[in-house]
C-alpha cells in the first residue's frame, strides 16, 4: 500500500468571479522512502496540491476527490486530527524561509514550537498543577507553621524531579523559580480526603489536566527545556554552525541559506514520514542550491523520508526524483520514471518544455527554441486540454473533453489523445 495516494484531486476558488479551478483531475501516489518530482511553470497548480494534501488552503477552497495518507482518508478528518497529521506525519518546507519564519521569534523557539505541538506538552492549569505537587510530595508537619519553607521545598523538589526551573524554552536565560503551594494548614487524614476531591478518582494521582497527556500512547511527556535541546540538536542536524548561538537569532540575522536549513530544521525534528519541499532551493545561488539539495538527500537516507520535491527547474528535480509528475495550467500531463520523462518524453508541453532548455551542445548561432503562445488563465481554462490551444500536433478531439492519462509505456503515463491514438 502507498504511503500516500492521491486519486481525482480537484481544487475550486470561490472568487468575485465566480468559480475558479485551479487543479483538475490529479492523481499520484507515493511509496514509503520514494522521491516523487513534481515540475511545472509558475501557477501550474504544483504549490497550491500540495498545501491541499495538508489541507491548508483558504475557506473559499473546495478540494474533492480523495487524500489517503497511510490509508486513512484526510479529507474526512476533523481538523484536531489532521492537526496530529501535519508536522508529525506529513511535513512542509515551505516557500520563501523570510516570510515563513516569524521575523519576532528566534529561530530556535519557533523549531522548539514545533516539538511542544507534537509532544502532549500541554500544560496544566495553576490550580491542577499545585494540587497534584501536594499530592504527590510527602506531606510534612513542619511544613504547615513555616509557607515559606513549605514553597521552597516543593519548588526544591520539583527542581530535582524535572530537572530545570524555569518555563522559558532556553534553558540558559535567567530564570524566575515558579510559585509552588504546599498543604499550609491541613491535617491528617480529613484533610487528605478534602485533596482527594481534587483529584479525578479514577486516576489516584493524576490530575485531571495531565490524564490526556498520560493516556496518548502516540505521544511523550517532554519539558520546554527538552523541547529547546532538541531544537538546537535539529540545527546540528542540518549541518548549522554553532547551532547553540544560532538558535537564539532572529530569521533576519540568518543568511538564506541558513534560514533555509532552519525551515528544513523545523520540517524534519518530529521525524515525518512524508516530507513535502516546495521549491526549496529557490534564490539560492548555486553553491547553496547543492548544499540544500545534499542535505536533503542525506536526511532522507538517516529517517527513511518519503518526499514530495516541487520545484520549476528541470535540472533540480531530475537529481533529487525517481519519478517525475509534470503539471501545466492545473493538470497532470506526464507522470513517469525520471530516465522516461527526460529521455523518452510523451505529451507535447514536456516535448517542448525539455527543447527549450539550453545545453552545451546547443548551437549558439541560433534562438533558442520556445513554445508559441501564453499559458490560459484559470478563470478560462477550455473545456479539453488546456495546452491544446499551443499544440502542434492537436487534433479536434483534442478541444473537446479533458484526455485521460494513458500508459505509453509501464509506468509512463501521458495525458494526450495523439499519444493514445499512437498507442493503439
Amino acid at each position: 500500500m502507498a504511503l500516500l495516494d492521491v486519486r481525482n484531486l480537484c481544487i475550486e476558488f470561490l472568487t468575485a468571479q465566480g468559480i475558479v479551478t485551479a487543479v483538475r483531475d490529479v492523481s499520484f501516489h507515493i511509496s514509503a522512502g520514494e522521491v516523487l518530482g513534481l515540475v511545472g511553470e509558475s501557477g501550474s497548480g504544483k504549490s497550491v496540491s500540495a498545501l491541499a494534501l495538508l489541507r491548508l488552503l483558504p475557506p473559499q477552497a473546495r478540494i474533492r476527490g480523495s487524500i489517503q495518507f497511510r490509508g486513512e482518508e484526510l479529507l474526512a478528518l476533523s481538523e484536531p486530527a489532521m492537526r496530529n497529521i501535519r508536522g508529525a506525519g506529513i511535513s512542509m518546507i515551505f516557500q520563501e524561509p523570510m516570510t515563513a519564519l516569524n521575523p519576532v521569534m528566534r529561530v530556535g523557539d519557533q523549531i522548539a514550537e514545533a516539538v511542544l505541538a507534537h509532544a502532549g506538552a500541554k500544560a496544566p492549569n495553576r490550580r491542577e498543577a499545585d494540587t497534584a505537587q501536594l499530592k504527590l510530595r510527602p506531606f510534612k508537619k513542619e511544613e504547615a507553621s513555616d509557607p515559606a519553607k513549605a514553597r521552597l521545598s516543593t519548588f526544591k523538589a520539583e527542581s530535582a524531579r524535572t530537572g530545570e526551573g524555569s518555563t522559558l524554552l532556553d534553558p540558559e536565560e535567567p530564570q524566575i523559580p515558579p510559585l509552588r503551594f504546599a498543604p499550609v494548614g491541613m491535617t491528617e487524614p480529613a484533610d487528605t480526603r478534602q485533596l482527594n476531591t481534587l483529584l479525578d478518582p479514577a486516576e489516584k494521582q493524576i490530575p485531571r489536566g495531565l490524564k490526556s497527556a498520560r493516556d496518548d500512547k502516540n505521544r511523550e511527556k517532554i519539558t520546554k527545556a527538552d523541547a529547546w535541546r532538541l531544537a538546537v540538536e535539529a540545527l546540528r542536524t542540518v549541518s548549522v554552525a554553532d547551532a547553540d548561538r544560532r538558535a537564539r537569532d532572529y530569521p533576519h540575522q540568518l543568511s538564506g541559506g541558513q534560514r533555509q536549513r532552519v525551515m528544513i530544521a523545523m520540517a524534519v525534528v518530529n521525524r515525518p514520514s512524508l516530507l513535502i519541499a516546495d521549491e526549496p532551493t529557490t534564490a539560492l545561488d548555486v553553491t547553496i542550491q547543492a548544499q540544500v539539495l545534499d542535505l536533503l538527500a542525506e536526511l532522507r537516507e538517516k529517517f527513511s523520508l518519503a518526499m514530495l520535491f516541487i520545484s520549476h527547474d528541470l535540472a533540480v528535480v531530475s537529481l533529487v526524483s525517481r519519478r517525475i509528475g509534470v503539471m501545466y495550467a492545473g493538470n497532470l500531463v506526464e507522470m513517469g520514471s525520471a530516465s522516461d520523462v527526460f529521455h523518452h518524453p510523451a505529451h507535447p508541453y514536456t516535448r517542448g518544455l525539455l527543447n527549450s532548455v539550453p545545453t552545451l551542445r546547443t548551437d549558439r548561432g541560433r534562438p533558442l527554441q520556445t513554445i508559441e503562445g501564453t499559458v490560459p488563465s484559470i478563470a478560462a481554462l477550455p473545456p479539453g486540454c488546456a495546452f491544446e490551444p499551443r499544440c502542434a500536433s492537436r487534433i479536434a478531439t483534442c478541444a473537446a473533453a479533458l484526455p485521460p492519462l494513458i500508459e505509453v509505456a509501464p509506468g509512463h503515463l501521458a495525458r494526450c489523445p495523439v499519444v493514445a491514438t499512437e498507442v493503439r
